[in-house]
């Protein structure tokens, strides 16, 4: 350690000692493009620092650098003085070298405990090369290959970068190299300036923790040692809610004098005076029932079709009806997004001549609102299977259910299946990806399905799950019919003929979807032994028509469109000024309204006017505009937010320019992915 201090002591002293005169210049540029631009000057300037794949730092002679600077601008270029009282890294080094040189022979170097990257080499570094004095003389007066080092550990896969110092500086410029969000989120600054120490140090051992650097916290624990400790995970957090979720408020309806319905979904089921109907209600919601919140279309979460059909069997079951002859569904049931409850009400009628009793479904949400309307969403034919008519009930197990996967079967992949449901305006949350594989013979589609482990606990309380069914669905994208591109975006549930329901309580499934008339699919479900749980007859879907969930929701039902009168504004008046290409005309709009406008090239520029006397403008306008080169939109919107942003830098390193304001002006947005930027 004292070896150590001496050299440093020795340096800055003799740095110091130089006379004052040269400066250091930022420039926007790769190496190979400035190099080119030192022949001839190298004993004058030389190149400083290479700090990320477009910047560099040249230093040496102010005069030489005016003359760069006056040709960097030219070829467009962004530059920038830095404050600095001497050309570090430099030929301007050169008299004090011999001297260091000296001091550094009398030292006494040791083998190096941890692995060295240089940043005079951009390299690894060796034992020997660390303990010559001469690699030390070269520190001084070589550039600082930042950038070069920042690579090399990259290149040995390290992910995590802290920095050591006494502000972020570095941990900026590294964003330049690692432009991969996921790189950038591992340089982690342990001190920040104007920011408490401790809490920024801290804050930065726990970023380290959470990317699974060993962290010792005894030491921050010790005065607390007696307190209990909990660990707690380093990896990012799962898609698992560890919430307490309000259960359904069913209590004892029979109090009031009901029947309980003994379902999930139904809270109370009445059997009407002087008739044979029934009358089903319950309250759903995102909070007692928090798997809904996974059935999301269109940006709205949707009660989906299969609980329509789950909540129709039910019913079913209760007046002796074994069969959903017909379900059609009129509008979607769109659930609130506060978790509000909504009230159901399942109608069934009579039963007519054939036992055939038709039903509808109503809802309204569940507010202190005077008699808000009900919304009907579905209505229905129940009737009883008649074994002498249609499709015979299974009795046995499907030949394509016991030999699984099917005979004659190809794969299909489905990695992306749920991405492509998310492009398409589905979004399916993890209780309803119940998806494992799926296999294709001819026309028909086969898939295996599953209830997430979350859902099973519940299962036994639902005929068949509406979760598990609504997943039985998705193979019909695989299908000719989810193929046939004549309808864009979701498609939902439309009309269900000929459901029935053999076994309860499922939890894994194996189906088959066979393409049937008119654009309709018929369904064969069975258990993991191949027995039947239920078959579909026929199930058409349709496409959602534009703004139908709006129509479908009552949120929006007190607003309305006006327009408001505004005074036009006041002639400007004062100084401004335009930096930049003006790509928007911002100078001759200011001018139109009376103001005086001044443009200049840049931040420097305009700080050079007003060191001379020029007036402060009042604000200052930068345009950020892309337009589309060679049909790149994307590089143009990255070009031209990365000019911006050095021109922020430099707005914020203007001292001059108290009680102005810097003003970005963008037209023309376009939507740029964060990859992209």
């Amino acid at each position: 350690m004292e070896d150590a201090a001496q050299l440093v002591a020795a340096r800055g002293r003799l740095m110091q000692s130089l006379p004052a005169g040269g400066a250091m210049l930022a420039v926007q540029a790769a190496e190979v493009d400035v190099l080119p631009l030192l022949e001839g000057v190298t004993d004058r300037v030389g190149l400083a620092a290479v700090n990320g794949p477009g910047q560099v730092v040249l230093s040496g002679d102010r005069a030489v650098l005016e003359g760069l600077e006056e040709t960097l601008r030219g070829q467009g270029r962004k530059v920038r003085w830095l404050k600095v009282s001497h050309a570090f890294h430099s030929p301007l080094m050169d008299p004090i070298l011999d001297e260091f040189r000296e001091i550094a022979r009398g030292l006494t170097y040791q083998d190096p405990k941890l692995p060295v990257v240089s940043n005079v080499t951009g390299e690894l570094a060796e034992s020997a090369q660390l303990k010559d004095p001469e690699y030390w003389v070269r520190h001084v007066r070589e550039a600082v290959r930042f950038h070069d080092g920042l690579c090399a550990l990259t290149g040995f896969g390290v992910s995590t970068l802290l920095e050591l110092g006494p502000d972020s500086v570095l941990t900026a410029m590294a964003h330049d190299t690692l432009t991969d969000p996921a790189e950038q989120a591992g340089l982690v600054a342990a001190v920040r300036k104007d920011r408490p120490e401790a809490n920024t140090f801290l804050t930065a051992l726990a970023q380290l923790h959470v990317r699974g650097a060993e962290v010792d916290w005894k030491p921050l624990y010790t005065p607390t040692e007696s307190r209990a400790r909990v660990d707690l995970p380093t990896y990012a957090f799962q898609h698992q809610s560890y919430w307490l979720h309000a259960a359904a408020l069913t209590g004892d309806v029979t109090s009031a004098g009901l029947a309980a319905a003994d379902h999930p979904l139904l809270g109370a089921a009445v059997q009407v005076a002087g008739s044979d109907a029934r009358l089903f209600a319950g309250l759903l919601s995102t909070d007692a029932h928090p798997w809904l919140a996974d059935h999301v279309v269109a940006g709205r979460t949707l009660l989906p079709g299969t609980a329509f059909v789950e909540l129709a069997v039910r019913a079913g079951d209760e007046v002796g009806c074994d069969l959903l002859e017909e379900l059609i569904l009129e509008a979607p049931l769109v659930l609130p997004e506060d978790g509000t409850g909504v009230q159901l009400q399942l109608w069934v009628e009579e039963p007519d001549d054939t036992g055939r009793r038709t039903f509808t479904l109503h809802s309204r949400p569940q507010n202190d609102v005077p008699d808000e309307p009900w919304i009907r969403h579905a209505a229905g034919v129940l009737a009883t299977a008649d074994p002498s008519s249609g499709p015979a009930r299974p009795t046995g197990a499907d030949a394509d259910f016991a030999q699984w996967p099917p005979t004659g079967a190809v794969a299909v992949e489905t990695e992306e299946l749920y991405a492509g449901f998310a492009d398409a305006g589905l979004g399916y949350g993890p209780a309803f990806q119940g998806v494992r594989a799926a296999w294709r013979r001819g026309d028909d589609v086969f898939a295996e399905v599953a209830l997430p482990d979350d859902q099973r606990g519940d299962a036994a309380e639902y005929g068949l799950h509406p979760a598990l069914l609504d997943a039985s669905l998705h193979g019909i994208v695989l299908t000719a019919i989810g193929q046939d591109g004549d309808e864009a975006g979701a498609r939902l549930p439309f009309s269900w003929t000929g459901v029935s329901l053999y076994a309860t309580g499922a939890l894994e499934l194996r189906v088959r979807l066979t393409p049937a008339a008119s654009g309709a699919v018929s369904l064969s479900i069975a258990d993991t032994s191949g027995e039947p749980v239920a078959t579909v007859d026929s199930l058409v879907l349709r496409a959602l028509a534009a703004g139908e969930l709006d129509a479908a929701s009552d949120d929006d039902s007190l607003f309305r469109v006006d327009w408001s009168v505004v005074s036009a504004p006041a002639p400007a008046s004062g100084a401004y000024a335009v930096l930049g290409t003006d790509a928007v005309g911002l100078r001759a709009a200011l001018e139109s309204a009376g103001a005086t406008v001044t443009a200049y090239a840049d931040v420097a520029e305009l700080a050079a006017a007003v060191d001379g006397g020029a007036v402060v403008p009042e604000s200052v306008f930068v345009s950020c505009v892309g337009e589309a080169r060679d049909g790149d939109m994307a590089g143009s919107v990255r070009a031209s937010l990365y000019d911006t942003l050095s021109t922020v830098g430099e707005w914020l390193a203007f001292e001059g320019g108290d009680g102005s304001r810097l003003v970005v002006v963008t037209s023309g947005a376009v939507g740029v992915g964060s990859g992209d930027v």
